[in-house]
This record gives structure tokens, C-alpha cells and sequence, in this order.
């Protein structure tokens, strides 16, 4: 289970546009892009008695942040582009945004952890997975095509809390489902306590 920023579907669009010529270029397991998100905070798992709690707490955790502006744009490899096993597109945010981003993340994690839930430690580096390799490889190309990426403009206004069912999806990936969405506070409209 995790939560995440899921693109409008103008961004995916776009993107989804972008990369649709080139995939067959390479040999990347491509991530579903209806699937595309920014993942905040991961907990491998969360137990059921666990839901409520950590609903209220995303209630809250949202209600304290307002809404701020994302674009796509970019690349990047994990762990880096000579030896990699994961291909990403990645966030062009201001100053402002990318505090907010970072914040809501920070806010997302300690919410997951409060409700019980046992959170990857792993540093937050905002992306979207594009796709994974089976074995490590040098996507320096991908990376530098992507760094010519600009995609549109989107303002986040809420954040998704989400199920993964392994195995259920497409050739037996995983399939994400959207449980819940938090709405950000509005500009000008009182904090909750």
C-alpha cells in the first residue's frame, strides 16, 4: 500500500505520447500508464484494523497542505544510468513546490507510521517509474532523451492512498487500486486542528 501524487490524465497523455514510438527501441518492461504515480510513502503492508486510523490521518495530513504546481520533465535511472534497472522520468518543481512535495511526503510517511504501518526507510526521490530492466544496463541514451522532456503544467490537489494487488495486473504485474483520495486544503481556507 502507498501514497502517492497521480498525474491528470493530460500529463500521462502527453508522456504516454512522448515515449509511444520509442518503446519498441528497448527492452524495458514498461510500467502500465494508467499506473503512473509519484510515490510519497510506502508500506509494504498495512493491516486491515489499521484502514480507519490511517485514513484519519491522511485526512489530516491534507488538510494542513495546499495545493501546489508539478510538471514532468526529465530523466533519470536508478540506481544511475550506467547500471541501471530502472528507468524514470522526473519532476521539474520551483522552489516552493518541491519544498511542499517533500513536506506532504515527510507528512505521508509519519501518518503511515502513526496509523501502525511499517514505512520504507528509503530516501525520497520523486520520479515516475517508466520501466524496469532484467538486468542492469547502460540507459544513458533513455536518460538523455528524456532530460528533453517538458511536459504540461499540473497543479496537485490531493494525493491518493493506494493498493497494490501483485500479480493481478497484465502479464501478471501488479494492479493498482486508488482506496482512497485526500483533497489538499484550498488557498485562503482554515487549517484543520
Amino acid at each position: 500500500m502507498f501514497v502517492a501524487v497521480v498525474p491528470p490524465p493530460e500529463v500521462v497523455e502527453h508522456l504516454e505520447e512522448f515515449l509511444s514510438f520509442r518503446r519498441e527501441a528497448a527492452s524495458f518492461r514498461w510500467s502500465d500508464p494508467r499506473q503512473w504515480h509519484v510515490t510519497l510513502a510506502f508500506a509494504e503492508d498495512v493491516a486491515d484494523r489499521s484502514l480507519d486510523d490511517l485514513d484519519d490521518r491522511l485526512t489530516a495530513v491534507a488538510g494542513r497542505r495546499t495545493p501546489f504546481g508539478l510538471r514532468v520533465a526529465g530523466g533519470g535511472a536508478f540506481p544511475d544510468p550506467d547500471r541501471a534497472r530502472v528507468l524514470v522520468a522526473g519532476l521539474d518543481t520551483s522552489e516552493e513546490s518541491d519544498a511542499a512535495l517533500d513536506a506532504l511526503s515527510t507528512a505521508c510517511r509519519q501518518a503511515m507510521s502513526a496509523a501502525g504501518a511499517r514505512v520504507d526507510g528509503q530516501r525520497f526521490r520523486p520520479h515516475l517509474t517508466l520501466g524496469r530492466l532484467a538486468r542492469p544496463d547502460n540507459v544513458t541514451s533513455w536518460v538523455r532523451l528524456l532530460d528533453a522532456y517538458d511536459g504540461p503544467a499540473w497543479v496537485v490537489d490531493e494525493v491518493a492512498l493506494v493498493a497494490s494487488h501483485l500479480g493481478e495486473g497484465p502479464r501478471r504485474r501488479p494492479r493498482h487500486e486508488v482506496v482512497a483520495t485526500y483533497p489538499l486544503r484550498r488557498a485562503g481556507t482554515p487549517s484543520p486542528s
